[in-house]
């Protein structure tokens, strides 16, 4: 009888190590919260540090405005160009990106948009806060992570604002988890580069999020209404107006939409590339676009393309050009300046859009973006804000650099 028990033991345990279960080991990210209500809260004015996360730039009057990746944005005072001064920081939790009308900055952060009154820089406060408005917020889940725990995650009440990683052995397919993807009289705005998402054109500001625009009426500046929200496009990373036009770059496509009426704006066409991190500037009947290849913004070559949008219906590419590694650019009358990341920033002469041809090559600096001015070019990098003057025959000469971090 024992012996038939011990057989019997066995045979249990055998069928239970011998199932059809598969199980696998892997990183979870757990969010880091925090309430919406002390969220709001801590937006405050700091004094100047060193940029430890550069963001985007953004130019109005005298002053430079540097974003911090998801944490505000610093205040630099240019009145001396060959000596820029860090004036102050405004901590904006979830930040990434601004614009300016009459000393008035509006910023997103994470899921609002705030307005702060700059008129003086010394005194800088909140006078404004929509909440909720933004159904799109990059929680900056962490590369190399597949899964995201969010089953203790309230949207309505709570804000990520961190992960924590965790390795769980679990069954390969688990229901539990959620899999990652991602009234003035005057009219001073200031100037984004061309990584911008956020921009104003008369009395409304236009953003993106990843497929939607929000349209949002600033006639009173101090009390921004948002007036219209709609399916923008896919996968959307910067905005570029120009001449009654949004043209939005997307990973897969430049989406050009008419602002006729500009409380509702209207979709007119889009031109297809393949997958690529693309920024886009227009002049005249003509845009330029950079797609940079491998990583995680895609597969294939990176190329400035040239792209005929005379007719806004059916925009047509016209010319290509192969580049490193492009980020920004911008133009300045015949000059068209090409940020191609650690390949340095590339001028080309434009005067025949068709035929671009390379004029210049800064290859000792590594380039992000550039806001070109009346007066200067404005560069930013990982580490630095580079400032030049337009000399004459395409050339331009460094004014200052200066020192981010």
């Amino acid at each position: 009888m024992k012996k038939l028990v011990f057989i019997l033991v066995i045979i249990l345990c055998w069928s239970c190590n011998n199932d059809d279960t598969q199980y696998e080991t892997v990183t979870i990210a757990v969010p880091q919260t925090m309430s919406k209500t002390a969220f709001r809260a801590s937006v405050v004015v700091e004094a100047p540090k060193p940029i430890l996360d550069v963001g985007k730039i953004y130019a109005y009057q005298n002053y430079i405005f540097i974003n911090e990746k998801f944490k505000g944005v610093h205040v630099i005072d240019n009145s001396n160009p060959s000596s820029p001064q860090m004036v102050a920081f405004i901590n904006i939790p979830g930040n990434e990106d601004i614009s300016i009308k009459n000393d008035y900055l509006f910023a997103d952060s994470a899921v609002d948009l705030a307005v702060f009154d700059i008129s003086n820089l010394n005194a800088i406060s909140e006078i404004e806060r929509l909440e909720d408005v933004f159904n799109a917020y990059d929680y900056q889940i962490p590369n190399d992570v597949l899964y995201a725990d969010y089953s203790n995650f309230n949207e309505e009440t709570q804000v990520i604002v961190g992960w924590d990683l965790i390795e769980e052995r679990r069954e390969l397919i688990d229901e539990d988890i959620i899999t990652f993807d991602g009234a003035e009289t005057f009219n001073d705005v200031g100037v984004g580069g061309s990584l911008a998402r956020f921009q104003i054109v008369d009395d409304y500001l236009y953003t993106v999020e990843q497929f939607e625009m929000n349209v949002f009426n600033i006639a009173n500046l101090a009390e921004p209404n948002l007036v219209h929200s709609y399916y923008a496009g896919w996968n959307i990373e910067t905005m570029f107006h120009a001449d009654g036009y949004l043209y939005l770059g997307g990973t897969n496509g430049m989406f050009i939409h008419s602002i006729e009426n500009p409380a509702i704006p209207e979709f007119i066409s889009e031109f297809i590339h393949w997958e690529g991190c693309d920024p886009v500037v227009v002049d005249g009947d003509y845009a330029y676009l950079t797609l940079r290849g491998g990583n995680a913004c895609g597969l294939q070559e990176s190329v400035l393309e040239v792209i005929d949008v005379s007719d806004k219906y059916n925009p047509t590419l016209v010319a290509q050009h192969i580049l490193d590694n492009p980020y920004g650019l911008g133009f300045k009358n015949q000059n068209l300046f090409v940020c191609d990341g650690s390949s340095g920033l590339k001028v080309f002469d434009k005067t025949n859009p068709l035929d671009l041809q390379i004029v210049n090559t800064f290859a000792n600096v590594q380039a992000t973006d550039v806001i070109p001015l009346q007066d200067k070019l404005l560069m930013i990098s990982d580490n630095a804000l580079y400032q030049y003057e337009y000399g004459t025959e395409n050339s331009i000469e460094l004014i200052s650099t200066f020192i981010l971090n």
